[in-house]
């Protein structure tokens, strides 16, 4: 009897050591008792809950998502919202130009289910090149829509849509006069999150109809926000475009105008260098903006326009979070004793902000960095001039 134990036991341990890891948010690297893996598919897995960690706008710096599907077939007409499409076919010629440098970094591949082998190849070969945090979310985006998860949509998908004449809105989230009128996708509507609530008669009657949001880039969450507020009204075929109109401009050019504007000047600024404003009237220069920050930063009332999420991730030491949505609301506490620069991640909010400010409260000497702002998990920050 007590051999029979034995084999019993050692037979139980065999078929534990053989089943696939699984990570998930609670047990995030517990061995878990599952079917064996399958042959050559990877055995370090993740499922939902922990892909949705990491499947954020603004994309995180600690994480690339990958997804392994085709391009045209697959990802371009629906993926997971930050996912770097590399085509297994296509690994070879992509890795070296999209993988991170840091080969420390988590990689989180997916494709087409738990039969598709692709995202299984691709850590795989990820794995041969040096990476050393790779997992496979092996559900993939069949789950992830299933789900109810908003599903991204590439330049191209929505290019083709165009060309085709095919039934769609097209929803430009960021501010109508700082970014859409001048420039923004042929044949989008301007519907500002900000605004959102006041012009939702501007979306289709049908609320089956298709509808794709998108704004600046992978660090702007207008596009999201709205495309939730959409769903939450009960419309039931809704997307983002995260790459948004910069995205647009590298695949295809500039897209269609509006207006424009154009002056430089220079402004008084408090105690400290002074403020040097930009081509367009009310923005600081990049180099005035880093002069000051490092020199006197004391001087300007810093204004990150940004959602509270984004601001405790990280931000300058002195600067005080008031989202730009509810901006109007709070204007009277913004001081009239010095400079207020507001700035957020694409420039979009922080323009935006400064409007409202010369709407409700012109007398403030405000101002505004319509650049891009990124900071990094040690305190660090890039400052990127607007073009």
């Amino acid at each position: 009897m007590k051999s029979e134990h034995r084999i019993l036991s050692v037979i139980l341990f065999a078929a534990v050591a053989a089943a696939p890891l699984t990570y998930s948010t609670t047990e995030a690297a517990e061995q878990v008792a599952a079917a064996p893996a399958k042959a050559n598919y990877y055995t370090k897995l993740v499922d939902i809950d922990f892909v949705k960690k990491y499947a954020v706008i603004p994309v995180r710096d600690d994480v690339m998502i990958i997804d392994s599907r085709p391009a045209a077939r697959k990802y371009d007409i629906g993926h997971i919202p930050g996912a770097v499409n590399i085509p297994d076919t296509q690994f070879d010629e992509l890795a070296p130009k999209l993988l991170p440098q840091d080969k420390s970094k988590l990689l989180i591949f997916y494709c087409e289910g738990p039969d598709c082998v692709l995202s299984h190849k691709g850590a795989f070969k990820a794995e041969k090149l040096g990476y050393t945090n790779i997992v496979v979310y092996t559900e993939g985006y069949p789950e992830w829509a299933k789900k109810g998860n908003m599903g991204a949509v590439s330049p191209a998908f929505v290019k083709k849509q165009l060309d085709a004449k095919a039934p769609m809105t097209l929803v430009d989230s960021r501010p109508t006069a700082r970014k859409y009128d001048k420039g923004h996708i042929p044949g989008a509507i301007s519907i500002p999150d900000s605004e959102f609530d006041k012009l939702t008669g501007m979306l289709p009657t049908d609320k089956t109809a298709s509808v794709i949001f998108y704004c600046e880039d992978l660090t702007c969450v207008l596009s999201p926000k709205s495309a939730a507020k959409a769903v939450a009204l009960g419309y039931t075929n809704v997307m983002t475009m995260p790459a948004g109109y910069v995205g647009w401009e590298q695949a295809y050019g500039t897209g269609a105008t509006a207006s424009g504007a154009a002056s430089t000047a220079a402004a008084p600024a408090g105690k400290g260098p002074e403020i040097v404003q930009g081509k367009e009237k009310g923005t600081i220069t990049a180099a005035s903006f880093e002069k000051i920050l490092k020199e006197a930063p004391d001087s300007i009332v810093l204004v990150d326009v940004r959602d509270p999420a984004e601001f405790a991730a990280g931000s300058f030491k002195n600067a005080i979070n008031i989202p730009a949505d509810s901006l109007s609301k709070k204007v009277d506490t913004l001081p009239a004793d010095k400079p207020i620069v507001f700035f957020c991640s694409t420039g979009a909010r922080s323009g935006e902000a400064y409007d409202i400010v010369q709407l409700l409260k012109p007398e403030l000497k405000a101002y505004f960095f319509s650049g891009k702002v990124k900071f990094a998990g040690d305190g660090s920050y890039t400052i990127i001039d607007a073009k």
